[in-house]
């Protein structure tokens, strides 16, 4: 997967009836280039819809202004009923960390979208959650109180002055919380059961909030308080778990119903393997879970990996093998067929890029490499080929991990396979980004050059792709010689019966490195920038006598042990 940053935006509209105004605020959010939208759920009683969509922050900050925007113009709050609380137009809009990027990177975009909005828009933006500019305003329920009746007396009271927009009541609008919270997921793990008593006993062990404590821990006894007749709790397992148990007719059993609101904290796989004790202890057993909607990618990683480490097996594998191990393990389909691309967030926003090189079978890869088409050429196949070095040396560091009597070193070679499946991951991406860095040369020459000005700016174009056409075989050569330490470490101590396998490995990375420093080489020449030049053909020209040496010295060693 790419290392790119993504973050969810789930805005809630104050409108749910009304499907062609849902219309007109989810266009706006989808006209935004990089933005993929996930789910629009409108609600008549409560009139209000939920909308998710999903992409790098810079682009899901430009589609919320939008959709904030365009609800400030067509939604008129004050002929607005409904059941749910809500105070505004858009009534709160959260932002959400998926992948890559930080909570705190995540609070940052939510700021920077609330002052936009609170400088273009006649509205009061509130913060909150991790977010939140005072412990009060964390929680959404004191911002909202009084809801939308109550918000022009409430924009008053000096206590409750907007963190970004006018003090001022706008009776079209209303007012907008927006903030950074942690990713909630839905999960129902499925019992052999149809007691939705027991499955609640299950409930009460696992969740935060546990159960009530009760006189002699007898189900009928008194209920135990404190001095202040407060009841106690005796807290359950898992911290940041809600649960519920009960039966599903459609599947004829009980579940527990779990959401998940802080997966850094009780990832879904510990809240699973809970399960599996409490249900054990009360005589009954998991025969599978559900996810509800779509789950970031790192749920099903982290769960794959604990089922492997269980197994004192190899995390060196590759990432759909990982999910694999997760599904089956965590028994994801059981009641239906569990499809990673239409579950993982990353997977879903990838629709768009199926047409990917990397995305070919060998055949279709080779022909278009064979066509009348300048790309993809020699850099891409460089890096191909350097993700193949890496894949060799993956492969013997996995082969040893399993060797037979090699039990004790399992965790030793796991880790040596890892980093050689992050590395043939980078080079895999680098294979469109050459020809990406070549297109954009094309494009940038194509460019109009009637005017000055329109030379000028022709002439920026062509100098800045061509130097990203330089850095791109220059990061392939780099990428590529971090391969060798792991080929060596292979060839030196892996799985014996293996070692021409790391010196086929030690040759592709060689190549590798070799074919992108000409790449470095030809794109340099068409470059006015003499000193940065030289500076990158010093660096190109280090990594290659580096890589030489080091196919050297690793084929010297294989052919010593297999002569």
């Amino acid at each position: 997967m790419s290392g790119k940053q993504l973050i969810e935006c789930v805005p809630n509209f104050s409108e749910g009836r009304d499907l062609s105004i849902i219309k007109q605020i989810t266009d706006d959010i989808e006209k935004v280039e990089g933005v993929k939208l996930l789910d629009v759920d409108p609600g008549k009683a409560t009139n209000r819809t939920v909308v998710t969509f999903v992409g790098e922050p810079e682009p899901v900050i430009e589609a919320a202004f939008n959709a904030i925007k365009k609800a400030s113009e067509i939604i008129d709050m004050s002929k607005h009923s409904g059941e749910h609380p809500r105070m505004g137009a858009t009534d709160v809009c959260p932002l959400i960390p998926i992948a890559n990027i930080s909570m705190e990177e995540t609070v940052k975009y939510a700021i920077k979208l609330a002052s936009r909005a609170g400088r273009e828009l006649n509205v009061p933006f509130y913060l909150y959650e991790n977010a939140a500019s005072t412990p009060e305003r964390r929680n959404l329920a004191n911002i909202r109180s009084g809801e939308y009746e109550g918000l022009q007396k409430k924009l008053l009271d000096p206590k409750w002055k907007p963190d970004y927009g006018p003090a001022k009541f706008n009776p079209r609008a209303g007012a907008t919380v927006i903030g950074a919270r942690d990713f909630l997921i839905a999960y129902n793990i499925n019992l052999n059961t149809t007691s939705v008593r027991r499955a609640n006993s299950i409930a009460f062990d696992i969740r935060e909030n546990g159960r009530l404590k009760r006189e002699g821990g007898k189900l009928n006894g008194k209920i135990l308080k404190d001095k202040k007749g407060n009841p106690l709790r005796q807290k359950g397992k898992c911290k940041a778990v809600k649960a519920i148990g009960w039966y599903i007719e459609e599947y004829g059993i009980a579940q527990l119903s779990m959401n998940l609101t802080n997966i850094n904290i009780t990832p879904l796989h510990i809240a699973f393997e809970e399960t599996i004790k409490s249900a054990h202890k009360r005589g009954m057993r998991i025969t599978g879970s559900e996810i509800v909607g779509l789950v970031p990618l790192k749920v099903l990683l982290d769960a794959g990996k604990h089922f492997l480490k269980k197994q004192q097996r190899s995390l060196g594998i590759s990432e759909r093998e990982i999910i694999h191990i997760a599904v089956k393990s965590l028994g994801l389909d059981e009641l239906g067929p569990f499809d990673p691309d239409k579950k993982v967030i990353e997977y879903v926003m990838q629709d768009k890029m199926r047409d990917l090189l990397v995305n070919k079978n060998l055949e279709e890869f080779a022909s278009a490499t064979a066509s009348e088409s300048p790309a993809p050429g020699g850099g891409s196949i460089s890096a191909y080929v350097g993700a193949l070095g890496a894949a060799l040396g993956t492969m013997v560091a996995n082969l040893s991990s399993h060797k037979r009597g090699w039990d004790e070193k399992w965790e030793k070679y796991s880790k040596h396979a890892e980093s050689g499946q992050s590395l043939k991951d980078e080079l895999l991406l680098l294979v469109d980004e050459d020809t990406n860095a070549f297109n954009s040369i094309i494009s940038a020459i194509r460019l109009p050059k009637h005017s000055p000005e329109e030379k000028e700016q022709r002439l920026k174009a062509i100098n800045k792709a061509t130097k990203y056409a330089i850095e791109v075989p220059l990061k392939v050569m780099n990428t590529a010689v971090k391969t060798f330490p792991l080929l060596l470490q292979m060839t030196k101590s892996g799985n014996p019966n293996s070692i021409s396998d790391a010196g086929v490995g030690a040759l592709c990375a060689k190549t590798a490195v070799y074919g992108a420093y000409l790449n470095v080489l030809i794109n340099s020449k068409d470059l006015n920038d003499a000193k940065y030049i030289k500076e990158t053909l010093g660096k190109a020209k280090k990594l290659l006598k580096q890589a030489q040496s080091s196919e050297k010295e690793i084929l010297r060693l294989v052919e010593k042990e297999i002569r």
